[in-house]
């Protein structure tokens, strides 16, 4: 593949968790999160994309998530567990984006919020039709999703150099 080609990042929040007395890494998903993350997985298929690789957070709501949503998927990819993306700043979830091997076009990252929403804001120089109106109206619930697409390597995702092409919410 040439690097020249489009690449595309899914920047996927978590479904809405449950709180149980257990540690925050740990909390499940509730009832509406498995709902909700079942339906993005078919807006997911919706979009014709077809990923190469997910990163997903260890968290427990983040795995649940990323299990009943890639089961709508036409095609299932090669899932990395990744810690550094609990709880992670955006600038910490850019440096895990950069270590994506080239021959990745299309991955997806499965984590949290303020990071997830703090990244698609920074990465998006420009966006496409009313997607960062509707990104900036809704902020980034719980099992919601952004497109970006981008030029170049892996190495090369930074600040101001993707397009925010589409968004979706649960109540869109």
């Amino acid at each position: 593949m040439s690097v020249a080609e489009p690449r595309r990042i899914v920047l996927f929040r978590h479904a809405k968790a449950d709180w149980p007395e257990v540690s925050d890494h740990e909390r499940p998903l509730a009832e509406r999160g498995r709902m909700d993350a079942a339906v993005a997985g078919r807006k997911l298929t919706d979009t014709g994309i077809t990923f190469d690789l997910a990163l997903c957070s260890t968290a427990t709501r983040t795995r649940e998530t990323w299990k009943l949503a890639v089961h709508e998927l036409t095609h299932r990819p090669k899932t990395v567990y990744e810690e550094r993306v609990y709880e992670a700043s955006p600038g910490e979830l850019i440096a895990v984006l950069n270590e994506i091997p080239d021959d990745v076009r299309t991955a997806i990252l499965i984590g949290h919020n303020p990071g997830v929403h703090g990244l698609a804001e920074i990465l998006a120089g420009t966006a496409e039709d009313d997607a960062r109106e509707r990104m900036n109206r809704r902020g980034f619930p719980a099992a919601g999703f952004a497109l970006l697409t981008f030029d170049g390597t892996w190495k090369g995702l930074e600040p101001g150099t993707a397009t925010l092409a589409d968004y979706w919410a649960p109540s869109e």
